[in-house]
């Protein structure tokens, strides 16, 4: 991490890249805005968006129930649960014949509830009310280190379904006519997603975490004409949002994460704006 550190000196002259907690949340914004620009696209191509916002909540008694067991790490509780969330979520949304905005939503009701009343026994929430708002600056070296390994799995998994995710964001029917598993490949990017938000949400917070994984997307549709300009434009402006709301944060005394919304929201305005002149 060291030669990491001395070249990110040389090649950004900046006061604030002289601290090494800027250095460190520099290189999480590098690692996993990309992640959320990417995967936003087909959250927002297959409506998803209120999936991912019941992804915060499930990770949230994720973490709760890792502080009940104790012996427990934490992260790991987290990870655990919000895949397993997420996977339970899909298997009922494809055999109940109830709408799919209602079953999301119990969950996700049932999720925060539950992850509140657990943090909360005993008076304890306030020690866990960080993970609302989320701190990037307090990642460490050995977070960059399973940011990594996310970050390949993620791309991995992307490289592998997006053909199949494209197919499905078009109509179940037809990817079920081309011989689809529709629900394999459901399954598999839910628990990407759910991976993804897990790692994220103690530095982006579960207030915000879901606009990470809509804005870029929603901004990029605006103006995009095809889905390679729809999937470049949607990384960029979630890659250029994180280090912007960081630098923002830095030099304003502000929550980084919040800031980092704020850019994205931004963009996405300023898009919407300009959306008459791309569709001529």
């Amino acid at each position: 991490m060291e030669g990491i550190y001395s070249l990110m000196s040389m090649l950004l002259p900046f006061d604030w890249a002289a601290h090494g907690f800027m250095k460190n949340a520099f290189l999480a914004v590098l690692l996993v805005m990309p992640l959320f620009g990417l995967l936003s696209t087909m959250v927002v191509s297959n409506r998803m968006a209120f999936f991912s916002d019941s992804l915060g909540h499930g990770a949230f008694t994720g973490i709760a129930i890792g502080v009940l067991l104790g012996s427990v790490s934490p992260l790991l509780s987290l990870i655990v649960f919000s895949v397993l969330f997420a996977l339970f979520i899909t298997y009922v949304k494809n055999k109940s014949t109830a709408s799919t905005d209602t079953i999301i939503g119990v969950f996700s009701s049932a999720a925060i509830a539950l992850g509140l009343m657990i943090m909360s026994y005993g008076g304890s929430f306030n020690k866990f009310s960080s993970f609302l708002i989320g701190d990037i600056l307090s990642i460490t070296s050995d977070d960059l280190g399973a940011l990594v390994i996310v970050f390949i799995l993620v791309v991995a998994v992307w490289a592998t379904l997006f053909n199949r995710l494209l197919v499905l964001s078009i109509n179940q029917s037809f990817a079920r006519s081309r011989g689809l598993n529709t629900f394999l490949v459901e399954s598999f990017f839910a628990a990407t997603l759910a991976v993804l938000v897990s790692i994220s949400i103690q530095w982006v917070g579960i207030l915000i975490i879901n606009a990470m994984l809509v804005l870029p997307a929603a901004s990029a549709r605006n103006v995009a004409s095809n889905v390679k300009q729809y999937h470049c434009i949607s990384v960029l402006t979630s890659l250029v949002s994180g280090i912007s709301g960081l630098i923002l944060a830095y030099y304003f005394n502000m929550a980084a994460g919040a800031s980092i919304v704020v850019v994205s929201s931004a963009f996405f305005f300023v898009t919407l704006l300009l959306k008459p002149y791309f569709l001529k």
